[in-house]
């Protein structure tokens, strides 16, 4: 007797869906695995918690017909797509696959991408790709490139609307890096992942360089060279593990709070050891780790970009159970200066947690912008506005402690009163002026230490007096430019008051298309 058709039918599924799980074959995962590398499954079920992921276009196949092309029709067609959840959130997911045409990008293999970046941008969840690719399916031509733009176009789209993670796991090259670019952050594997414009073949040719694949774009040049790589991990295993906890920090969508997480860490917890933190002599470096940490949850910092313009500090915190994004001037590199790198560092973050309703925490010592020809001939006074016109811009709740100096222009840019700081804090060793005091000794008693004949003992003299006089927070205090004047071990207790303060807070800026960011 026959069985019944329905069956079949069933065997059918079972048996296509079985081929769909092999993606280019056992002997191409296990050349995947040999060159310690994950397949885009392995990556899924490692990244989304268990059991919760739903496979989207599995059946899906490319059109192509050209180049033998009808006769290699796998199912899936070189990525995976769908969505799970994180920790209980939802996040849509699609992984390259590598063994399946080397993970190039086909007509169909866009367009499941940008199905499920559309269906993350209706319900308000995020995106989260792994990326693993040769590039653009030659075979395909003009389609395949198109492809690229239409997803380009929806990373736009979806930009500060929902979180965007890139991780790069394999190659990613050519045009195909400017979809990572413009998301919000992009994590990288050492040994495994490689970006760039033009690989190493054509930067000889042109340019006569012999480079190597992980010298040009590896993940330590990106994060310590370009800062086009916010992380860089030892593994892919330790990617994946950043990126879970990332999203961690980050709302669902532009329309939410980043979510709360109750903490055993005592509100009123106080640091003595920051009482004497800032050194007596005004030109001695501290590492400003040391503050953030202890205002910090259980001292835990997550921090960005930790290898690139390291005289900015940036990254995530938890203070009173709150998300919150820290922005902090660093003494011990560069004396805290700001410069073209740590500007743009600092003015992308900046902007990253007012599109996603984080509170900025900013930590202030920064003797001004960095001087010379380099970086006036290199666009200090434009890529300096960038980080200036974030704060400007930022709607969220702004908190600022003044430590040690604010010099000049960069005492406004970092998040002063005058740019619509909410709550301005200094410890009592702030020094608040236009300039450091022996630069400004020079320049307002020029003529008198021309004439004396010990120039060094009155410069000293003089820029004491002026310490004493100026370069203190009371001033700034008096004009209510400055909120308070704090002990430093009181700090993470008045941060906390403040943010509890300001969870209701509303701000706009003018109704307008968009700005005009100094790009």
């Amino acid at each position: 007797m026959a069985p019944p058709q329905h069956s079949s039918k069933a065997a059918i599924l079972q048996a296509t869906r079985e081929e769909a799980l092999q993606g280019g074959g056992q002997e191409r995962l296990e050349q995947q695995h040999s060159r310690g590398k994950l397949t885009a499954r392995e990556r899924l079920n490692l990244f989304l918690d268990k059991d919760s992921f739903t496979e989207l276009d599995m059946f899906v196949r490319h059109r192509a017909r050209d180049f033998g092309m009808d006769d290699n029709r796998p199912l899936g067609d070189g990525v995976v797509t769908g969505y799970g959840t994180v920790d209980g959130r939802q996040v849509f997911v699609f992984s390259h696959d590598f063994t399946v045409f080397g993970g190039s990008l086909s007509e169909t293999f866009a367009k499941k991408i940008c199905k499920v970046m559309d269906l993350a941008l209706k319900v308000g969840a995020p995106v989260v790709g792994f990326n693993d690719s040769g590039g653009a399916r030659i075979q395909e031509g003009v389609v395949s490139l198109g492809g690229y733009a239409d997803i380009f176009l929806r990373n736009t789209l979806a930009s500060g609307v929902v979180p965007q993670l890139s991780l790069i796991l394999g190659p990613c090259a050519g045009g195909a890096v400017y979809s990572p670019a413009i998301t919000d952050f992009i994590i990288m594997a050492k040994g495994t992942s490689h970006m760039f414009v033009t690989g190493p073949n054509v930067v000889k040719t042109v340019t006569h360089e012999d480079v190597s694949f992980e010298e040009l774009g590896g993940a330590d040049p990106h994060a310590t060279k370009s800062g086009v790589a916010h992380f860089a991990c030892e593994n892919e295993v330790e990617a994946i593990q950043y990126a879970r906890q990332l999203l961690g920090y980050l709302p669902q969508n532009n329309l939410e709070s980043p979510p709360q997480i109750a903490t055993d860490d005592p509100p009123d917890r106080e640091e003595e050891a920051l009482d004497s933190l800032v050194p007596e002599n005004p030109n001695k470096p501290y590492d400003m780790h040391h503050v953030i940490n202890a205002v910090a949850d259980n001292k835990a910092f997550f921090e960005v970009q930790s290898g690139y313009a390291t005289n900015l500090i940036v990254g995530f915190a938890r203070i009173g159970g709150r998300s919150v994004g820290i922005v902090a001037n660093q003494p011990s590199h560069l004396a805290g200066v700001l410069d073209i790198d740590s500007s743009v560092k600092g003015g992308r973050f900046v902007r990253c947690c007012d599109a996603f309703n984080i509170p900025l925490v900013t930590f202030v010592d920064v003797p001004g912008f960095l001087p010379g020809t380099d970086q006036e001939w290199r666009g200090i006074i434009r890529h300096g506005a960038k980080l200036l016109y974030a704060y400007c811009e930022a709607t969220v709740p702004k908190v600022t402690v003044i430590t040690r100096k604010a010099y000049g222009g960069a005492y406004d840019v970092m998040s002063s009163k005058h740019i619509r700081g909410d709550v301005n804090l200094a410890w009592p060793s702030a020094e608040i002026a236009v300039m450091g005091p022996k630069g400004a000794v020079e320049i307002l008693w020029k003529k008198d230490i021309q004439k004396t004949e010990d120039p060094e003992i009155l410069t000293g003299k003089l820029s004491q007096e002026y310490r004493e006089k100026f370069a203190n927070p009371y001033i700034a205090a008096e004009r209510g430019f400055i909120d308070d004047i704090i002990l430093p071990r009181h700090t993470r207790n008045r941060l906390i008051d403040a943010l509890i303060m300001l969870e209701t807070k509303v701000d706009t800026n003018p109704r307008k298309k968009h700005g005009n960011i100094p790009l």
